[in-house]
């Protein structure tokens, strides 16, 4: 490399650095005229081109440098990731296959393989590639965590925890793999890193290398921690994303056609809460059109849901860039979110800018932190106006609970006993079916104590794994409590699960994250529950939850107040059986399972948000509470 070469290089990675894009491309450009054939400064300008959306050019110029060093697998391996990065991943996928038939001994080239096949699903492929990456290059520290990604998601936890440790070891500054390992451990209740956790959580995801939200909102209350690491990781990997171009129409069109974009359009909690909006929908006012870019499951679910949409786009395989040309090809008015940072979720697409109006929805349970997401949907409990500063987006304010429920769920009748699921015939049953991830040590102290207080009584848990099911049978020993109390429930078909809750008493929430969905499949299958809402979006979803359902007194102060209220039930059935009675009276009419109305006020959300855009004006909070 020349000294001039070194020079244009440093004053255009320095104007990178300031997001001074138009800059570098000039610097880059300028020394191009001299040096045709500088590949790496081509590569900056590609990459120039790429942070401002200028695709086409950035293409143009990673051939270029593909052209300059058609041996070199690193050309083939920028391309490769600049195809990754805008979702077209069999274009990125053989582009690795070129670099590893140029040196198969090109450790790079297989892990970036093995990242393109986990990114579609295709996971047994990209273990054997990840693997491959390590049997060349043992100190491949991003190997390892992919590796840790693929048995994270098959449930292999021990493994990723394993992989993820290994991964830190080799590079100390991969927080993301930091991150994970907690996660990995919360998923089999494996509380041995909490301690570690304590002492990086004030600067884990906030400074240094970003960190999958999702992974760390389960270990600590901290809403402005969490919207600090969301935005800091939808910066890194998506940019201030794309401006709407669009010209505001002269009129409000005579329907609203707003899309829904997901992973879970099949058996999943996300579709079964929305099944009756769906079914409620105004088809006077509004089109409905479905995006799936998850793995199409055939499901009954899927099946209804379809029938409820104007038309329904499998795009698991599109490139982000063209699932947002189908959006406006479609005319959609507004695009909802349905999984913001939880798993298999697709951000980059509403980066690109789909719609003029774009909102995060039910999936991601707090702020996505993205400058490109303009409202959230909330309600007064679960996040108070006190609470407006742990959100990036404007928030829509609806008049009752921010979820929906439908109203039309099937409960079978069964004939199933408590000896069918390993429960004793009599005693009280304390239960919590939320995911292992979200039990701690504060939850669990409290239930231990209940079991000791309560003679005869057992804890009726979710399964998630076998590891966090053996690893909760030993803190329970370490309590005093016989393991034998503890009884786990496996997965079963959702009219089924709602039918076993008859054979509970009462539902006892998580902190951090609480039941949700869980929540209100136990309110509607007639199981009360106590909650403590905390500070966090995800930690006052069950108290919203049961404000909606008329049932106030089951929303704890603290965490004495939440052990007073299970243990004063688990004493007195009585006060249990008139709860009971209470819900069942008010199932149909609280406002929680009032699926029309409901539909009527995210409508009317709807039409609040596009009125604003065909205004001209920016996006601001709105609040339906007001106009009841």
């Amino acid at each position: 490399m020349t000294s001039a070469v070194e020079k244009a290089l440093s004053r255009a990675k320095q104007a990178m650095k300031s997001n001074q894009f138009g800059l570098a491309i000039s610097i880059c450009e300028k020394h191009l005229k001299t040096e045709p054939d500088a590949a790496v400064i081509w590569v900056l300008l590609a990459n120039a081109h790429s942070a401002q959306k200028d695709y086409e050019q950035a293409y143009a110029c990673f051939k270029k440098v593909v052209d300059l060093a058609p041996q070199n697998p690193k050309s083939y391996q920028n391309l490769a990731v600049f195809y990754q990065g805008i979702g077209k991943f069999n274009e990125a996928l053989q582009c690795y296959q070129k670099a590893a038939s140029c040196d198969a001994n090109y450790a790079p080239a297989y892990n970036g393989a093995g990242i393109v096949l986990m990114t579609v699903g295709q996971l047994d492929a990209a273990q054997q590639y990840f693997a491959k990456a390590l049997q060349l290059d043992p100190q491949f520290a991003d190997a390892y965590n992919n590796l840790a990604h693929v048995f994270f998601t098959t449930g292999r936890f021990p493994a990723a925890a394993q992989s993820y440790a290994k991964a830190t070891d080799l590079n100390p500054y991969l927080t993301s793999a930091l991150a994970n390992r907690f996660y990995s451990l919360a998923m089999m209740c494996d509380w041995s890193g909490l301690e570690g956790f304590s002492r990086v959580a004030e600067t884990l995801g906030i400074e240094g290398e970003d960190v999958s939200p999702f992974s760390l909102l389960a270990r600590e209350d901290a809403p402005e921690r969490q919207l600090t690491r969301c935005r800091k990781f939808v910066l890194a990997k998506y940019g201030r994303g794309a401006k709407w171009q669009g010209a505001a129409p002269s009129k409000r069109p005579s329907k609203l056609r707003i899309g829904y974009f997901s992973a879970d359009f099949h058996n999943h909690a996300t579709l079964s809460l929305m099944m009756g909006m769906l079914r409620n929908h105004d088809r006077d006012k509004f089109e409905i059109h479905g995006f799936s870019y998850g793995v199409i499951k055939q499901s009954q679910s899927l099946n209804d849901a379809q029938g409820f949409f104007e038309s329904f786009s499998d795009v698991e395989r599109a490139s982000d860039a063209d699932i947002a040309k189908l959006a406006r090809e479609k005319n959609i008015d507004i695009a909802i979110d349905l999984k913001g940072h939880t798993q298999m979720g697709r951000t980059g697409i509403f980066a690109q800018r789909l719609a003029p109006v774009q909102i995060n929805y039910l999936g991601y349970p707090g702020s996505i932190g993205a400058d490109f997401i303009d409202y959230m949907i909330v309600d007064k409990v679960t996040a108070p106006e006190t609470h407006k500063q742990y959100f990036s987006e404007k928030l829509i304010y609806l008049p009752n609970c921010y979820q929906p429920n439908d109203d039309q769920r099937r409960i079978p009748a069964t004939n199933t006993t408590r000896k069918d699921f390993g429960l004793p015939e009599t005693g009280f049953v304390f239960c919590s079916f939320n995911n292992t991830y979200k039990i701690t040590p504060r939850e669990f102290d409290i239930w231990m104590r209940l079991l000791s207080k309560v003679e005869g009584s057992v804890l009726w848990l979710f399964k998630g794994n076998d590891y966090a099911a053996e690893n909760l049978r030993k803190e329970a020993q370490k309590r005093g409590i016989d393991p034998g109390r503890l009884v786990f429930a496996g997965k079963m078909p959702e009219p089924e699960h709602l039918a076993r809750h008859k054979h509970a008493d009462l539902l006892l929430d998580t902190f951090n994250v609480n039941a949700h969905t869980t929540a209100s499949d136990a309110l509607w299958a007639g199981l009360p529950l106590v909650t403590l809402p905390g500070e966090q979006f995800a930690a006052r979803v069950a108290a919203s939850i049961l404000t909606a359902a008329n049932l106030p007194e089951l929303i704890a102060k603290d965490e004495a107040d939440y052990e007073a209220i299970a243990l004063d039930l688990a004493l007195h059935p009585e006060k249990t059986a008139a709860l009971k009675q209470k819900l069942q009276e008010q199932i149909k009419t609280c406002p929680l399972f009032d699926t029309v109305t409901y539909t009527r006020d995210i409508e009317a959300a709807f039409e609040a948000t596009y009125d604003r855009y065909l205004k001209g004006l920016a996006p601001d909070d709105i609040d339906l509470t007001r106009a009841k």
